[in-house]
């Protein structure tokens, strides 16, 4: 069998796993109390907190995690006149927790998500399953039909070459959910009632070459692999797009995973999605980004990042000139986006300066 994570049979482990290495990020307009049924799997980790919105108004948190919460003040304080990067009144807002975070690994969600269960009834422990994703290999050069060979049960079909069966690290795990699919708003109003009630029980991962649209509800990453790329983008007050973050910055890190021969795994583990949004204001915030996505993704699938660009810095830097070359006859919005990109990658790295740029990924 292949290489597996050792991971505690309870769903609870009595020490929990990284339990100094994670941060949490949650971004939030509302008071917390979704975090009670995270209780017995987020309490030992320690929260970052990102407030959108009003900063004078008061989020309670409740008794008994150990958390810190940035609001908008706290972000123009700390960067300064670089704080234009971070979005306002988005939930991209949270990239700033990424940003300011120590941990090794970083794992986001929604304050409307909550604990999802198996075909068993057994509560999933979501962050639980990050960590066996994020700690076990990826195979992105050659795909595996029996999913991740690592899991459990699992081992590389015949006819898997040898070579690539150390795999590659893995730098994100994107998680899935159960309840209200992630749907755009065209989608939304022509399905008004449609539920996600299938549970897949599989970890697969992304083949190089391949984009996705990430979804930044349920989502893990080794930060010091691609944390500089975890940009969400300009969205939201003062800007033509909303609800392209995630996916902006996921299409960003896949091309830059795939150059610095990095993984990226979807499926397990899934949580509970609570509340549909909106779906004429959904597009409202998107109408522009469905049209420009037609030219967005062949970009991203044809970009090529030269051999130089050996860490997630140097490709970001180059990919954001790319945003500009070509996307910003698209639109004057791609033109500040790839100058936010610049300022974000400046602000991190001045948030960040222990960190060599060599604990990135390297190019192969």
């Amino acid at each position: 069998m292949a290489g597996t994570v050792t991971v505690p049979g309870s769903s609870t482990p009595s020490t929990p796993l990284l339990k100094d290495e994670l941060d949490i990020v949650i971004p939030t307009i509302r008071n917390l109390d979704f975090l009670e049924m995270w209780r017995p799997f987020f309490q030992p980790y320690h929260l970052i907190i990102v407030q959108d919105g009003d900063p004078t108004k008061t989020i309670k948190v409740p008794e008994g995690f150990d958390y810190e919460l940035y609001n908008r003040n706290d972000i123009n304080r700390i960067l300064g006149p670089k704080a234009s990067c971070i979005s306002f009144k988005d939930s991209a807002c949270r990239c700033f927790g990424y940003m300011v975070s120590k941990k090794k690994y970083i794992y986001t969600i929604d304050d409307d998500c909550f604990v999802a269960k198996d075909p068993s009834g057994k509560d999933i422990n979501a962050l639980e399953q990050h960590i066996k994703n994020l700690l076990s290999p990826s195979t992105p050069f050659f795909f595996n039909t029996l999913y991740d060979p690592y899991r459990e049960g699992a081992d590389f079909v015949r006819g898997y070459p040898f070579s690539l069966r150390e795999g590659a690290h893995t730098a994100v795990s994107h998680g899935l959910w159960l309840n209200i699919p992630d749907y755009d708003a065209p989608t939304q109003l022509v399905k008004p009632k449609e539920r996600n009630e299938r549970y897949v029980d599989a970890v697969m991962t992304i083949p190089k070459g391949t984009l996705f649209p990430m979804c930044g509800m349920n989502l893990a990453f080794d930060r010091d692999l691609i944390g500089p790329a975890m940009y969400f983008g300009l969205m939201g007050d003062g800007q033509p797009i909303g609800r392209y973050d995630d996916m902006w910055a996921g299409w960003c890190v896949k091309v830059i995973c795939d150059h610095l021969s990095l993984g990226v795994k979807t499926g397990l583990p899934y949580i509970w999605h609570s509340k549909a949004s909106n779906p004429f204001v959904n597009l409202k915030k998107e109408y522009k980004g469905i049209f420009w996505q037609e030219d967005i993704i062949p970009f991203f699938q044809n970009v090529t990042i030269p051999k130089d660009c050996d860490t997630v810095q140097k490709c970001y830097i180059y990919l954001s000139g790319q945003v500009k070359e070509k996307l910003g006859t698209i639109d004057p919005y791609f033109v500040k986006l790839g100058d936010a990109m610049v300022t974000w990658i400046e602000a991190w790295d001045e948030l960040n300066p222990s960190t060599p740029a060599a604990a990135n990924g390297k190019a192969k």
